[in-house]
């Protein structure tokens, strides 16, 4: 595992963005963990959230021209990762959001941002995938707009369960819209991180394991 996906991990549980215990989803699921990206509230943290966002980029080798953040979480995440490309690493990509209802004055249309364009290469920032709702919702928008093409989608972690199927949420997505996923980290990752010591809660391993084994994909 890279080091940037250790820091990450230590990152999360820091900011109490990822915990341990006896969780209720929305999907119903009994889950022994839990993701919580409200928790990222300051500047500090959209800072290094970017710069994590950005290395997943680079080390996927993405080939974008723009990045989109589905609104409304994943309008901070295209930002803080379009700033830290250019920061770190020299690269200049323009950055573009939706809006929940088309605009029918002043610039107008569903953007806002780097105009998108026919041919253009772009690539999805969201934070975490569990059913693949924000990516059906955002790909009609996208093609209203223009015929692009979408390289890849970045998110935070892939949790690695199954979606509306038996494959997972990322599999379905590629299966369906030929959208690549790829995560800053998966729960693998995560498992990995306990079993190490990198983060505590090694308590909570038989339980993620028996979760995986029933949800997992």
């Amino acid at each position: 595992m890279q080091d940037y996906k250790r820091e990450f991990i230590k990152f999360m549980v820091e900011n109490e963005v990822l915990l341990f215990g006896e969780f209720t989803l929305k999907s119903g699921r009994q889950a022994p963990y839990f993701i919580n990206t409200g928790k990222y509230r300051t500047g500090a943290q959209i800072s290094r959230l970017g710069e994590y966002y950005a290395a997943c980029f680079l080390e996927h080798h993405v080939d974008a021209k723009t990045l989109i953040g589905p609104a409304y979480k994943g309008i901070p995440l295209a930002v803080a990762t379009a700033s830290a490309l250019y920061k770190d690493h020299g690269i200049d990509v323009g950055f573009c959001f939706d809006r929940k209802e088309a605009k029918d004055h002043g610039e107008g249309g569903l953007f806002v941002g780097q105009a998108l364009k026919d041919g253009d290469k772009v690539c999805l920032v969201e934070d975490v995938m569990t059913s693949g709702k924000a990516l059906r919702e955002i790909l009609p928008k996208i093609a209203a707009e223009a015929k692009v093409n979408i390289s890849a989608m970045l998110i935070s972690v892939d949790r690695q369960e199954k979606g509306t199927g038996e494959r997972s949420a990322v599999a379905e997505a590629y299966d369906e819209f030929g959208v690549r996923v790829h995560s800053i980290v998966t729960m693998t990752d995560i498992m990995q991180a306990m079993e190490e010591g990198v983060i505590a809660g090694k308590e909570y391993l038989g339980a993620m394991r028996a979760y995986r084994e029933q949800y997992g994909a």
